[in-house]
């Protein structure tokens, strides 16, 4: 069994990467093999709406025709059992990257069929991990909660499962007083750091855990 993870933060060893570790680790720890991608070192841009993956006996029909660093990358996630996506949250949504990785992930899959509704030729598992500086009071006032349900949605129509982890008021900067940041308290959000995070790398763990033991009873 085999488990990509995707990094959409330009950071690479911060809380949203942290995570996702977290989660590969614990699909490892079920013997599953893992994978993490960090999607700002790859070249790509979002869909060109080139229509390529729609056209009838089209070459392209089903797969993205756009031949850049996601193509390798799309590839690999056919053969994959589960993929767990992160994003921190900008302005209420993903990350540029992460967005364009989605519209070009998941377009080629959609078809506009009354009989069907992908393309995607088997079931796998999906999860989506998003970090923010908001607190969990904030996040549900301004409906990001909801608003990033939308992606859960549709990556369960397009692969046939998925869930989300929400992991609030985290630790932004190594060090505070180098930034303009008054509207934070520097002792809570280290606190908070301290006490709440370990939880949420663990309900990260526990992710990873609960598909690669999903995916192994299905190979039994």
């Amino acid at each position: 069994m085999r488990v990509m993870a995707f990094n959409g933060s330009p950071r690479k060893k911060w809380n949203t990467a942290i995570l996702l570790n977290k989660a590969l680790e614990g699909a490892a720890s079920q013997g599953a093999e893992t994978e993490l991608i960090h999607l700002y070192d790859l070249h790509y841009q979002g869909c060109i709406s080139c229509f390529s993956c729609k056209l009838i006996g089209g070459k392209s029909y089903g797969k993205c025709a756009v031949n850049d660093d996601l193509r390798p990358i799309f590839e690999k996630i056919e053969q994959a059992d589960a993929i767990i996506l992160g994003s921190p949250i900008y302005f209420g949504s993903v990350t540029g990257q992460m967005k364009s990785f989605l519209e070009r992930l998941m377009f080629q899959y959609l078809v506009y069929d009354k009989e069907r509704s992908t393309l995607f030729k088997r079931k796998i598992l999906t999860g989506f991990i998003y970090t923010m500086n908001a607190n969990e009071r904030s996040m549900k006032e301004l409906k990001y909660d909801q608003n990033l349900k939308n992606i859960e949605a549709a990556m369960k129509r397009i692969f046939g499962a998925s869930e989300s982890l929400f992991v609030t008021d985290t630790y932004q900067f190594d060090d505070y007083s180098k930034y303009v940041a008054t509207a934070f308290n520097e002792r809570e959000k280290a606190k908070r750091r301290e006490e709440e995070f370990p939880k949420d790398c663990q309900k990260a763990y526990d992710m990873g855990v609960r598909f690669a033991r999903s995916l192994d009873l299905t190979e039994k």
